[in-house]
């Protein structure tokens, strides 16, 4: 048996913070599954994490994670079993028990709710995910990338509604059917995605992204504890750039086919003074302009945050007034080959621009 890592209390506090960040806006708020988390640990529970190396090649892992509108999630309340009940259908579907069970993205509350599901359910959670952050679309994974089967998946809400999109012609078709369906039951639904077998995740998933985020949910507790400037820590940490510092002065979304769809404008303080920057986001921020030229844009991570606390900002907490500063992280090396960039970079999301990393 490969040895299983117990994940504390504290850990789980970290990783909601370490994953807000690299939600890059998306992904939903982690702070109901947090609290969910919270709960369940003092019944009692303890999720352990398994390491994608110690996977059995034929061993089948579940992919799960929140789909729909961030601003959606924060209306209708997390619980747990529904999330638990996308995995035990998918079981029940494919006749098949799942070894471990993985999160679709590690950015914001998606990164938590494999632990949701593990925690009902006494598996394991891969240290693994397939986006190295948050993207708002069923094809933006290294999974997709790779051209792994896209299908089945399942989908299941809160009133016990449950759909199986059995086959898919295409990663954009399946992203079209399952978000057909999701925004039917209101634009907010668990689900457990095609599954994936030991090898698939050793071999195309991003690896070790759950404990990333975990430290750096650290690096920032440990900068606060120290009265440092917790932005400075994770720029430090993560080999990140600061992009702008300024006050949100604008903000306007929509939520629409299941997406938060929107822009923010930022003014200028401090060194930035008498410039503007301006964010568009489809879920999470996807482009940069710094006074009218493209300054950033996926699949480098945009992750926008509180001046202060270093607490991320999600496209559905944006707020008139906020002091935040624009970070930039890099992103997993996948999502930069040609075959990434066809995916998840500036095409992928409707703009013309051709893809500069701030990084380069």
């Amino acid at each position: 048996m490969a040895p299983l890592r117990p994940v504390s209390a504290e850990e789980i506090e970290s990783l909601a913070i370490g994953a807000w960040i690299l939600g890059t806006g998306g992904g939903g708020s982690p702070y109901l599954a947090l609290l969910n988390m919270r709960a369940l640990y003092r019944q009692g529970a303890v999720v352990s994490l398994i390491d994608p190396l110690d996977l059995a090649d034929d061993d089948l892992v579940a992919v799960v994670s929140n789909m729909g509108a961030p601003l959606v999630g924060q209306e209708r309340l997390t619980d747990p079993r529904t999330i638990a009940s996308a995995v035990t259908m998918m079981e029940e579907y494919l006749g098949r028990r799942f070894r471990a069970i993985m999160s679709l993205e590690i950015g914001g509350g998606n990164a938590i709710q494999p632990f949701m599901a593990a925690a009902l359910l006494d598996r394991p959670v891969v240290d693994a995910d397939c986006m190295g952050r948050a993207f708002p679309e069923a094809q933006m994974t290294s999974f997709a990338i790779h051209d792994l089967c896209m299908y089945p998946l399942m989908l299941v809400d809160v009133r016990d509604n449950a759909v199986v999109v059995a086959r898919a012609a295409s990663w954009k078709w399946m992203e079209r059917l399952s978000r057909t369906a999701c925004v039917a039951v209101g634009s907010i639904a668990a689900t457990c995605k095609a599954p994936r077998t030991g090898k698939e995740v050793r071999e195309c998933g991003i690896l070790y992204s759950t404990s990333k985020a975990i430290r750096l949910g650290q690096t920032v507790q440990a900068a606060r504890r120290a009265h440092r400037d917790p932005i400075e820590a994770i720029i430090e940490a993560e080999r990140g750039q600061l992009l702008f510092t300024g006050k949100i002065a604008d903000v306007s979304r929509r939520a629409t086919e299941g997406f938060l769809r929107g822009t923010a404008r930022i003014d200028g303080l401090g060194d930035c003074r008498g410039q503007r920057f301006e964010l568009a986001f489809q879920n999470e921020f996807a482009v940069g302009w710094l006074d009218g030229a493209p300054r950033v844009m996926t699949p480098d991570l945009i992750c926008v945050m509180d001046t202060v606390s270093g607490e991320a900002i999600g496209t559905e907490t944006l707020r008139y007034g906020q002091r935040v500063s624009v970070v930039v992280l890099p992103a997993p090396t996948i999502l930069l080959t040609p075959k990434g960039l066809e995916h998840v970079g500036p095409r992928a999301f409707g703009y013309d621009l051709e893809f500069k990393s701030v990084f380069a």
